[in-house]
């Protein structure tokens, strides 16, 4: 930045005795490479730059037009500051930019109107700009951290490890093996991955490698938490099954063991997929394949018992699996599911539209979708005072537009200073505003008689100024950044009067300025964090979750319903509230993004009483992605139909778990009449879960898996610790 900008002014003040350019120059810098923080290495940050390079002209261009009147230049920034603000929903990475961008339009929005200067505007931005990217690619280099492609290849190969040791003698994985698994998973997480690293974007491959993401580590936690079957391998269990069912029990195993080595299979190819772009078409085709056999095998079996096979009672079964083999069938059955999902989403990431694998029903609603729709999802789905995306576009919005008025009307002095602190300044809470405007205000006061005395000392010796400055900048840009906002503002304060120093007529009242600048910045940006959502996203983050699991409830209710019914319920076109689900989760994720950005300690408390104990809040969103793709798979036709016993024990299974869902939401975001409750927020174990209905098919044991899973994640949303617990669905890695 110093070796830039300083470069910059200097060539364009003194080598050309253009000062405009030189001003605009230096700011470029300063915009693109401290006021923004965009993720990542120097080169990813430069590719960002200078894709916005085209963004830069036009909010210059504008910003001069504008300043005309008072009147058009707060109205553009108000257009303006809300646009850049709200271009967060794309990304970290324009997340990031938009503090600079801003700083691009406020720059030439105050006068002097002067539309002659705009050539030079344009030149000093460009000049900056594009000087600032070849700095940040050439110039120490730092290494590139692995990338999420490579991350989410390196834990398929530990699910290919799990795989090929589940389908082997012993049939079982280690301590070790689970260990490694659940840190494999743990590698995926968000806040385990570099910001830059993570797809966050709203286009398809971004999407399709969030998916890969989750299937991923879906899939590890089911192979670790696959439960026993009635023997140690199929040997044993043709041992241990009577005579009657060795048959068809050795048979059924036989097709266990073909789906585990199928999974295993599609783990390495999805791996090869994302670090070569090799298409793992045929190994999926294998496991569905597999997984159909098993599937066919499973239901027939149990259908024949269902209807009609069923012998008299205290006469033996007829041939069939027995009800412990139908469960262990429903874990192995899941684990292909989610390999399934996992092979889809890996080849969509890396080929996009261009993808092979056929994707499965339901998962992937954006495949075929351009880019301008699947950017309207994202911007429709953050269009509402509820998610914090908007709020904190409506925020700086309004704050900057006030800002651009006080100085206009009131003819502030260098007016810039005062809208430039009410960008820097606000923040998402109350609490962190108040604490950041107090360290700036008592560092622009040092800086401000820091640059007094040199000014007073100095006098009108240009020379000074010119070899102090880029000394100054080397100082202020390194220990700014990393001793705080107090610093930065002060050393910010001195570096300013002596830019403007070698500009016009130096006077020390230009320290008496920039202190009254900031100050009615802060005034402003303070006044629009108590009015405008100021506990930030903490309070919202409570909203969003117990939303999210409302919705949940629905889904298991209007699903565990479905599956009851069988063939005398009607066929669902789609999984009931799966919509609503959705956005849920989308607003959820982005109040969590947030959350994660805002200091705990300046968070602040809902003004509600919340649970007694520490929320995981990412098991919350795990929640409801377990929700969505159960239900899918619940509802898959043919819907075979449940005799009376399991079609109750479905039923109240999932109203059990969607009541829990309900309470657990309650405690999250309890309402001003909610009635206090002694009934435990967490179910305990129910017999339920291990009933046996006589004749009960596949469909129903993988529907009690299911929701023995989302006990388990309501299990660990309301537990303090995040120590695995063994509930319904088993330990649960995650």
């Amino acid at each position: 930045m110093t070796l830039v900008a300083g470069g910059c002014f200097y060539l364009f003040r003194y080598g050309f005795d253009r000062p405009v350019a030189a001003i605009y120059a230096l700011f470029t810098v300063v915009a693109l490479g401290g006021l923004s923080r965009i993720p990542g290495t120097g080169r990813q940050q430069a590719a960002v730059i200078l894709r916005l390079l085209p963004v830069c002209w036009v909010l210059v261009t504008v910003g001069t037009y504008l300043s005309v009147r008072t009147w058009t230049a707060a109205v553009g920034m108000l257009v303006v500051g809300f646009t850049l603000a709200f271009s967060a929903v794309g990304g970290p990475r324009l997340a990031g930019a938009a503090p600079g961008l801003q700083l691009l339009y406020i720059l030439p929005s105050f006068p002097p109107y002067d539309p002659g200067s705009l050539g030079d505007r344009l030149i000093g931005t460009t000049t900056g700009a594009v000087l600032f990217v070849a700095a940040e690619a050439l110039l120490f280099r730092e290494p590139a951290p692995l990338s999420y492609r490579e991350r989410a290849a390196r834990t398929a190969l530990n699910a290919e490890h799990c795989a090929t040791r589940l389908a082997a003698p012993p049939y079982a994985l280690t301590d070790t093996d689970v260990r490694a698994a659940r840190t494999a998973g743990q590698a995926l997480r968000p806040l385990n991955v570099p910001e830059a690293e993570r797809p966050a974007g709203p286009g398809v491959r971004d999407r399709a490698l969030t998916h890969t993401g989750l299937a991923i580590r879906t899939l590890l936690s089911r192979l670790a938490q696959l439960p026993a079957g009635p023997g140690a391998g199929p040997a044993a269990r043709q041992e241990t099954a009577p005579d009657a069912t060795a048959g068809p029990v050795r048979e059924a195993e036989l097709g266990v063991t073909a789906v585990l080595r199928a999974v295993a299979a599609l783990a390495a190819a999805t791996a090869a997929c994302l670090r070569a772009g090799d298409s793992p078409s045929a190994e999926q085709e294998a496991l569905a394949a597999a997984r159909a056999r098993l599937s066919e095998a499973s239901a027939g079996t149990a259908a024949t018992r269902a209807h009609g096979s069923l012998p008299p009672e205290g006469t033996m079964r007829a041939p069939g699996l027995p009800p412990a083999v139908l469960r262990h069938h429903a874990a192995v059955l899941e684990i292909a599911d989610a390999a399934l999902a996992m092979g889809a989403a890996a080849d969509l990431a890396v080929r996009g539209r261009h993808a092979t694998v056929e994707l499965p029903v339901g998962h992937f609603w954006y495949a075929r979708s351009p880019d301008p729709v699947l950017w309207w999802h994202r911007m429709h789905g953050h269009a509402g005072r509820r998610s914090v995306f908007f709020q904190n576009a409506v925020r700086m919005a309004l704050a900057l537009t006030a800002a651009r008025l006080v100085a206009g009307v009131d003819t502030l002095p260098h007016g810039f200073w005062a809208t430039l602190a009410t960008l820097t300044l606000t923040r998402t809470t109350l609490g962190a505003t108040w604490s950041t405007i107090r360290l700036a205000l008592a560092g622009t006061l040092a800086g401000a008689l820091v640059s007094a005395g040199i000014l007073i000392l100095a006098g009108s010796g240009t020379a000074v100024y010119a070899v102090l400055l880029p000394l100054l900048m080397l100082f202020a840009f390194t220990v700014g950044p990393v001793k705080g906002m107090g610093w930065a503002q002060g050393l910010f304060t001195v570096t300013v009067a002596l830019v403007f120093a070698q500009l016009a007529q130096p006077t020390w009242r230009l320290a008496e300025v920039r202190i009254l600048d900031v100050l009615v910045g802060s005034v402003i940006g303070a006044v629009f964090g108590v009015l405008a959502w100021p506990r930030g996203a903490h309070d919202e983050m409570r909203r969003a979750g117990a939303e999210l699991l409302r919705r949940a409830a629905e889904i298991v209710v209007a699903t565990s319903a479905s599956v009851a019914g069988g063939a005398a319920s009607p066929a669902p076109s789609g999984v009931p509230g799966r919509r609503s689900l959705q956005r849920a989760v989308i607003l959820a994720e982005s109040a969590y993004a947030q959350l994660q950005s805002e200091p705990p300690a300046l968070g602040g408390r809902g003004r509600r009483a919340g649970p007694p104990h520490v929320v995981d809040w990412q098991e919350t969103l795990i929640t409801g992605h377990h929700a969505l793709w159960g239900s899918a798979r619940m509802l898959e036709p043919p819907l075979a139909e449940l005799s009376p016993a399991a079609a109750e024990s479905a039923g109240t299974l999932g109203e059990r778990v969607a009541g829990r869902m309900l309470l657990v939401s309650a405690a999250l975001d309890p309402g001003e009449d909610t009635p206090a409750t002694s009934v435990p927020l967490i179910d305990p174990a129910l017999a339920a879960f291990s009933a046996e209905p006589p004749g009960a098919p596949r469909r129903y044991y993988a529907t009690v898996a299911w929701l023995g899973s989302l006990m388990t994640d309501l299990r660990r949303i309301a537990h303090a610790d995040h120590t695995p617990e063994a509930g319904p669905g088993g330990a649960d890695g995650r």
